[in-house]
């Protein structure tokens, strides 16, 4: 009896492991690894994006009053040199992730990134970073290479104003901190 508990108590410790699809790199199947891993398919194999147009862990950090918070967002799509658009991927509800997508978008660079969406790797919501409004939902709502392209070539992007800024800081941080079943950087905040 104690060899059949020890076994158990070993292969509960044990993750799967897999390979993601994007990067190559092994990846514990932990929370909403199978998802993200269903949406890089879907952006690679459907949308007609390159692997290297996509990155995955982008990192993210935000001071707030001088206390650096880091974390990662889950995808985020660079067509010719450009951040058009992040993904956060997601069990569950994806309304519930447009706040915490929507502040990342809007400070992973000094302007935000035109679009942002939240996908299970069957179906998605895609959101206007500047109005918060949905754009599309479903199946077939992330776009494809060429309708992103086009979608965000005269988008000048407006800087938030520091006042702004600040309040997506903290709704991104409380949002993200949230987050369960994600490996987590040991480094992840200071």
């Amino acid at each position: 009896m104690k060899n059949y508990e020890t076994r158990e108590k070993r292969e509960m410790k044990t993750e799967a492991i897999l390979t993601d699809y994007v990067t190559g790199r092994t990846v514990a199947d932990i929370g909403a690894e199978a998802n993200r891993q269903a949406t890089e398919r879907l952006l690679v194999e459907t949308k007609g994006y390159k692997k290297e147009e996509i990155e995955v862990d982008a990192p993210i950090a935000v001071d707030i009053d001088g206390a650096i918070y880091r974390s990662r967002v889950d995808l985020v799509i660079r067509v010719e040199g450009r951040r058009l658009m992040v993904i956060k991927c997601a069990a569950g509800s994806l309304d519930s992730r447009q706040r915490e997508i929507l502040a990342a978008a809007r400070l992973l660079e000094t302007r935000p990134v035109p679009l942002a969406a939240a996908s299970d790797g069957r179906s998605a919501i895609v959101w206007d970073v500047h109005t918060g409004k949905a754009l599309a939902e479903g199946h077939d709502a992330i776009p494809d290479r060429p309708t992103l392209i086009e979608r965000c070539q005269d988008n000048d992007r407006p800087t938030l104003d520091e006042s702004r800024r600040r309040r997506e800081k903290i709704i991104f941080r409380s949002y993200d901190t949230m987050n369960v079943n994600v490996r987590r950087d040991p480094d992840a905040t200071t």
